[in-house]
């Protein structure tokens, strides 16, 4: 009888064993995507590229993707601390990155590209490559590819900006994030940190004269409608991370490790080209519905740029310190990609 039990008990044991392990199999198999852009991947430049990631993935492999799309897990901030706590397996942020890796931030010096072709070029090169292992390093969280949310534009309620002298004594919405305060000053004019869902009363109200962030935001965000000009002067441009635990990347076998990537690749480039065909619709609807457009030449472009970036620079080699060789860096990448 003892022994019977005695068997019965490593039977039940090798049992419980085999069960934890399929668990543990069935959940390694699964990767959660989140992002916080709407889910229509024929308009979302997150959730095109989140949708073509599945579809290779699953079709491709053994895994499961699930999707999160529109903030379903959180903002930012919080879905990149999940991702590198391993709840989440893959997220697509952009502002959010500088916030782990303070080195990203350099992406965000002001009329740094002067095109989306050399932005790509950049960071599908040397540089990109290296600011992807330093993140790593640094994080814990592999970028699988770069994606884009576009050139950030200014518009106002005042006037036409062709040169920074038209800033002068403008108020404009920026970011809480001290850069783009920092930039705002540089150019003459007065920025105001105001939060994203505080913007359009602030608009509508007269605290603020303008704003800035992409076309594409602009126009589905209805901020057209409470704006008069727009300058298509492109002085930041915002780049997508898609990131991957790095534990979770190492747990999967080598073919599947190199499907995730590729899909990863996809998915980066599709996003790109939402945010491409948005920006130019986003341009054609602005000025179709009232919006008075302006594209600065190349000779005012050098002026934003002269003012804005020593501004920006000064400080954020302060926020980086030993860090500070990065602007360095990608000055040269740029320098190379312009050649």
């Amino acid at each position: 009888m003892g022994c019977t039990i005695s068997r019965l008990s490593v039977i039940g044991g090798i049992a419980a064993v085999a069960l934890s392990l399929a668990a543990g199999t069935v959940e390694a198999k699964t990767i959660r995507f989140a992002h916080v852009d709407p889910a229509d991947w024929q308009s979302s430049k997150k959730g095109a590229a989140a949708q073509i990631f599945k579809n290779i993935v699953e079709g491709e492999t053994e895994l499961t993707v699930e999707l999160f799309p529109a903030g379903a897990l959180g903002n930012e901030g919080d879905i990149i601390q999940q991702a590198r706590e391993g709840l989440t397996q893959v997220v697509m942020v952009s502002g959010a990155m500088s916030k782990v890796c303070q080195a990203a931030q350099v992406l965000d010096i002001p009329y740094t590209f002067d095109s989306a072709t050399m932005a790509w070029e950049v960071l599908d090169g040397d540089f990109g490559a290296e600011l992807a292992q330093h993140c790593l390093e640094t994080t814990g969280l592999r970028t699988l590819a770069y994606g884009e949310t576009g050139f950030r534009n200014f518009t106002n309620n005042k006037r036409e900006i062709r040169t920074p002298k038209d800033m002068q004594g403008l108020k404009f919405r920026v970011q809480p994030i001290p850069l783009y305060v920092e930039m705002v000053k540089g150019l003459g004019g007065e920025p105001t940190p105001i939060a994203w869902t505080e913007l359009p009363n602030a608009l509508s109200t007269g605290v603020v004269d303008g704003q800035e962030n992409p076309v594409s935001v602009i126009y589905s965000n209805n901020l057209h409608k409470l704006q008069k000009y727009l300058t298509l002067d492109g002085h930041v441009y915002a780049a997508d991370f898609l990131v991957i635990n790095d534990e979770f990347f190492q747990s999967l076998s080598a073919a599947e490790q190199a499907v995730v990537a590729r899909a990863a690749k996809v998915a980066g480039v599709m996003g790109r080209a939402i945010q491409q065909f948005g920006t130019a619709e986003g341009v054609a609807k602005v000025s179709a519905e009232g919006m008075q457009v302006y594209s600065p030449t190349a000779e005012e472009l050098a002026q934003f740029r002269e003012l804005a970036q020593p501004a920006v620079k000064k400080w954020l080699a302060g926020e980086l310190g030993d860090k500070a060789d990065w602007i360095e860096k990608l000055d040269a990448a740029v320098a190379k990609a312009s050649q």
